[in-house]
């Protein structure tokens, strides 16, 4: 018979967290295991701590004075924290409750030890570990001190740490609740933990152990170093034995201590090879019956493993799913397109969708299926010369894949006189009209699509939008258009390679590029100084921008003096950018136009930072700059051997690549254009099923897919679990770092820069603009966020091309992603502002407000004094 307040952990399972708890529902599940031991004992369930609770009536007040806390309030934090555990505390466990407990003490044995462990309804979760955030008693004897810490248990739901940790996850502290694992002890030889996927690379084949003497309390909270095993394929392949000179030993009367280990054992191995490979075997059954990588707490009694605890490693990043067991190279796309946030559902879908060739979902980004390429001699030499020009991180990650002989496959090339797929496509000739055309042929395709979408929902629209994607990637896989992007892309190229090698000049083509004309994005940073000419000359208009929060202000900014022509210069632009916003490759991102807020802070950094006519001056010095250095290039050439031919080469290829180069944005405003056209209707449709009560938010429609949001509209009906269950994922994901390359074995393989050119204690990147700028580097994570003032260096994850407007602003740029081509570099080179990219964990290394030194032309930075 099961009981309201107290069950056997044999009576509990994975489904039944709600009622025992994230450990509980865990060691029930373990118990059931065939081969796994875990120590008996009973689970004081959520009922009550819920009966308990309910006995002080202050406690609602304190949590919600607990709930408004800034988690960075530490203070705060700590005192509130502490009065609720007070309060919890001093509640007297209640008769029946303490009988409850009394009766499964007597089935256990009452004078027996036990572990008394916390076991909180958010714990032990897929995507959220909560490790160490409540307490665990050890050694506890006696039926008062076993109530006695039951309570202490209750209250650790709301230590300092637990507190914050749920805070900085987004769970509220009144949907938790606290119940309570009792164990009887275990008194070991032994113990430690077991990851049965590797912690730090991800390799889910590889499995390491951590062991030490006596109980794992020695090695949780740092007093030992562990002896490590690393085990594959029913192998221990590495390991390193510590000296272990103490251990933590459980007490005749109760309670633990340290104690010194003999000098002869300590640096003995706590563990056999072969117990190592019995227990990592023993640690693939949990992790099969869980069906994900387990964290894993062990005791070795007698000559037997015991299992205390299993919990998911929630750190790892996800696998593509590949459907057959063979091995795969995934390359991130994200790190192709500056954007490696988390995705949501539709967002996902909607890429994949519209994409050029199929990529595949993990962790909420997006990753290309690289092996076929990489498996023959030229598929592979191809593939690692276009990622070491765009990104030599991406490069170097395959590489060292690739060194592994016997992970990719080695197939032969194509049948010899027989056209690769995607190779180089036909030259075309240096005529600015191809690209007039080319923009005129995107434009109209818009256009089209506006026309023919007005009418169109329900089911009806789904269809339609398939077709659309249809034209979507015609458009983006046009012959010209990739023969245009490839001819500036070559060009550029083609000119720092040879005047590198004729002339000794790195990177020379950057200043060749500057001001190219035709280049919608450095058009859209200029465009946004024009605007803040027309606010500059209004000054209430500045001074209602400097208190703007609402997201409808433009209808309220035209009541104010001037406030007309600054609201229709906003406008304008709005009409022209508004589908853009940081991390757009997303459809669920908020765009411009639907948040217009974005912009404010930049046009007033404008405002304050620059003098009238600013953009046409700026777009002039560029292309005076451009000018020069092509006389000056073309002169040194001249007066060197066979100097007039490669002059004239040079001059051929200068031609080509101002013709060509401001193109290789433009494809990228033709896709977010579409998809600001597709976001509409979809958003309207979900409009519809609120108003039908079929969803209870418009956005709840971001975490299905494309094809769930057609079936929910043809049927009415939605999996409301389904949706929070994507919620709570996409939640872990954000919290996740996605690798440039991963292998179907879960390995992230992030490459490094092979480099000995750098002083000590820089931080190494990618050179991609040209020049050297000393500054106070701004760090900047969100670009509604942005306070820069003229000559400061933008330090950031990645920008996409939403963040050009802040260009204008700055001297220099840092970021964590990019490459030579990637539109942050094109736009660096386009204003002239040195740039490294690809910087490892830039935001984190420099501080705002340092002082840095940026060398675009050889690829670091320095932190200054």
């Amino acid at each position: 018979m099961i009981e309201r307040y107290v069950w056997d952990l044999r009576d509990a399972d994975e489904m039944q967290g709600a009622v025992v708890g994230g450990k509980g529902a865990h060691l029930g599940g373990l118990s059931r295991i065939d081969g796994v031991r875990v120590p008996e004992g009973f689970c004081v369930t959520t009922d009550a701590f819920r009966r308990v609770m309910a006995e002080a009536p202050s406690i609602d007040d304190q949590l919600d004075q607990l709930s408004r806390l800034d988690p960075d309030d530490r203070e705060a934090v700590r005192r509130l924290s502490a009065q609720v555990r007070r309060t919890i505390e001093g509640i007297a466990v209640p008769d029946d409750l303490a009988a409850a407990i009394t009766r499964a003490l007597g089935r256990l044995g009452e004078q027996a030890a036990y572990a008394v462990r916390s076991s909180a309804t958010a714990e032990d979760l897929p995507t959220a570990s909560f490790a160490g955030q409540q307490d665990t008693y050890l050694n506890v004897m006696g039926r008062t001190e076993i109530l006695r810490h039951v309570s202490r248990c209750w209250a650790s739901l709301f230590t300092e740490r637990a507190v914050t940790y749920r805070q900085r996850n987004g769970i509220d502290h009144r949907t938790v609740r606290m119940a309570v694992v009792v164990q009887r002890m275990a008194f070991p030889h032994a113990s430690g933990v077991l990851f049965t996927a590797d912690p730090v690379s991800g390799n889910r084949k590889v499995a390491t152990v951590d062991a030490g003497f006596g109980l794992g309390e020695a090695l949780v909270s740092g007093l030992v170093n562990p002896d490590v095993f690393t085990v594959r394929d029913g192998e221990v392949v590495a390991k390193t034995i510590a000296a272990k000179q103490r251990a933590v030993q459980a007490l005749p009367a109760g309670g633990t201590q340290e104690v010194a280990i003999d000098a002869q054992q300590q640096e003995q191995p706590a563990l056999t090879d072969a117990q190592v490979v019995r227990l990592v075997e023993l640690g693939r059954r949990i992790e099969a019956h869980f069906g994900r990588p387990q964290d894993i707490e062990w005791c070795l009694v007698d000559d037997g493993f015991r299992i205390v605890q299993s919990r998911p490693i929630t750190t790892l990043f996800p696998v593509p799913e590949a459907g057959d067991e063979e091995n795969h190279v995934y390359v991130s796309v994200g790190h192709q397109q500056m954007m490696t946030d988390a995705m949501k559902p539709l967002g996902l879908s909607m890429w994949q969708l519209t994409a050029m060739v199929p990529m595949h979902a993990a962790g909420g980004r997006l990753f290309v299926d690289a092996t076929r390429r990489l498996s023959s001699p030229a598929g592979r030499a191809a593939l690692l010369d276009v990622m070491g020009k765009g990104d030599p991180l991406v490069r170097d990650a395959l590489e060292t894949v690739l060194d592994r002989d016997d992970f990719v496959p080695s197939l032969p090339d194509a049948v010899p006189g027989r056209p690769t797929a995607g190779g180089a496509p036909a030259p075309i000739d240096n005529d600015p009209a191809v690209v007039k055309e080319l923009i005129e042929r995107s434009r109209a395709s818009v256009a089209a699509l506006e026309r023919n979408i007005r009418t169109r929902t329900g089911p009806e629209l789904f269809d339609f939008l398939l077709e659309a994607f249809d034209e979507h990637k015609r458009v983006l896989g046009d012959p010209l258009s990739v023969q245009a992007i490839m001819a500036g892309m070559d060009a550029t190229w083609w000119l720092n390679d040879k005047l590198q090698e004729w002339l000794g000049e790195k990177n020379a083509a950057d200043t060749l590029t500057l001001s190219a004309p035709d280049n919608i994005t450095s058009e859209m940073g200029l465009a946004l100084l024009d605007v803040a000419d027309v606010i500059r000359a209004r000054p209430e208009v500045v001074a209602f921008l400097q208190d703007v929060e609402d997201e409808d202000f433009l209808g309220e900014l035209a009541k104010v003096a001037g406030g007309a022509e600054a609201r229709d210069a906003i406008e304008g632009y709005l009409d022209r950018y508004g589908m853009r916003c940081v991390g757009e490759i997303d459809i669920t991102r908020p765009r411009w136009r639907e948040r217009p807020t974005t912009l404010v802070p930049v046009l007033l950094d404008n405002v304050r930072n620059f003098a009238p006519g600013a953009a046409a001056r700026r777009f002039e010095e560029g292309r005076r700059k451009a000018q020069e250095k092509e006389e000056d290039v073309l002169a040194r050439l001249r007066a060197l051997p066979d100097g007039d031919r490669k002059a004239d080469e040079t001059k051929r290829m200068i031609d080509r690549v101002r013709t060509f180069i401001g193109y290789r944005e433009y494809p990228k405003y033709g896709i977010v254009s579409r998809y600001f056209v597709y976001k509409q209707a979809l958003l309207a449709e979900a409009q519809r099923l609120v108003a039908a009560d079929v969803l209870p938010a418009q956005e709840d429609v971001f975490y299905l897919t494309f094809q769930e949001l057609h079936d929910v509209v043809r049927s009415h009906q939605v999996d409301g679990r389904l949706v929070q269950q994507r919620k709570d994922a996409f939640r872990a994901y954000q919290a996740l770092t996605p690798p440039r390359v991963l292998t179907s074995d879960g390995e992230a393989v992030t490459g490094a820069y092979r480099r000995d050119d750098v002083p000590a204690g820089a931080l190494v990147g990618l050179p991609v603009s040209v020049g050297t700028v000393e500054g106070r580097a701004r760090v900047v994570l969100d670009m509604a966020e942005a306070d820069l003032e003229a000559g400061d260096i933008l330090v950031t994850t990645f920008t996409d091309p939403s963040w050009s407007p802040l260009f204008v602003g700055i001297a220099g740029l840092v970021t964590e992603v990019g490459g030579l081509m990637t539109h942050g570099a094109v736009i660096a080179r386009e204003y002239g502002l040195p740039a490294v990219v690809g910087v490892a964990q830039a935001t984190r290394l420099i501080r705002d407000g340092q002082r840095i030194r940026v060398h675009g032309t050889d690829g670091y930075v320095e932190i200054l004094p």
